[in-house]
């Protein structure tokens, strides 16, 4: 779409500004968000975003990062360029639909293909607990896709929490429980442990993990999400190490699996591992 963008643009921009056009962007059910959008082209915004609802039918607004996510809910905020007024929209994948305003609840459309990934390893009659399930797109993906017996999602974010509820309703599973609140609150009310535990935090998931391994059942997994540069993977595997020693319990490393590239040499990435 980014190589089509520019010959759609040719007659409009100049070779420079063609040259400054984004070339990465997130679409988000109908919406496409261009998180780093030159300065240069800020005069040129409605030419181009004009340009990609007449071509791309299946687009219906665009928006642009005016901020990168910040805060307790890890959001970002949002400018719309063209199209609708709106940052409402239901996202689909892996035969699901999550309804949510990407301006309120953190959601990264790229983790699709992870979110599959975990969708194929999780086995029959499992329980998961998803730590930050945000509006239930984890929960949701393994409910639908796998024949796990029962998952838990916990959320801090009110209005993520609140569209999680309505997207059980939409795609009609009833093996979702879900809890509003922060993980060090919640976890030690639900008393049960999991076979499979998911960490799929936007930044700093380690400083759960201590909270997260009582919950692991023995020889349970965890599923843990980091930020790391390509120099220093070994960093992710030491934070679960530095936890199982603090908690008295051994693990193994099973995978290494890059979710996606944030900057040059600078991906999220999961480690699976098996808690003893």
């Amino acid at each position: 779409m980014s190589h089509n963008l520019k010959q759609l643009l040719s007659k409009e921009l100049t070779k420079k500004q063609l040259e400054a056009l984004p070339t990465s962007f997130d679409l988000v059910g109908d919406i496409l968000v261009f998180s780093d959008f030159p300065d240069e082209l800020s005069k040129k915004e409605k030419i181009i975003g004009n340009k990609i609802l007449g071509n791309f039918k299946h687009v219906k607004v665009i928006c642009k990062k005016a901020k990168q996510y910040s805060g307790t809910f890890r959001t970002p905020t949002l400018r719309i360029l063209a199209g609708e007024r709106r940052k409402e929209t239901t996202h689909k994948e892996s035969g699901i639909r999550v309804k949510l305003n990407i301006e309120k609840v953190y959601f990264s459309a790229r983790l699709g293909h992870e979110r599959e990934r975990i969708n194929n390893l999780v086995k029959k009659a499992e329980t998961v607990l998803v730590m930050f399930s945000g509006c239930g797109v984890y929960c949701i993906n393994i409910a639908r896709n796998t024949s796990a017996k029962e998952i838990y999602g916990v959320e801090i974010n009110p209005a993520a929490h609140k569209y999680a509820i309505e997207n059980i309703k939409l795609n009609k599973v009833d093996n979702v429980d879900l809890f509003l609140g922060d993980v060090t609150a919640v976890l030690p009310t639900i008393k049960k442990k999991f076979d499979r535990v998911l960490m799929p935090l936007p930044k700093s998931a380690e400083d759960f993990l201590d909270i997260a391994l009582p919950k692991v059942k023995k020889n349970g997994i965890l599923h843990f999400y980091d930020f790391l540069h390509e120099n220093n993977f070994g960093a992710s595997e030491t934070k679960i190490k530095d936890a199982c020693k603090r908690a008295e319990r051994k693990y193994k490393i099973l995978n290494f699996t890059k979710c996606g590239q944030f900057g040059p040499g600078k991906y999220r990435v999961c480690i699976d591992a098996r808690i003893d």
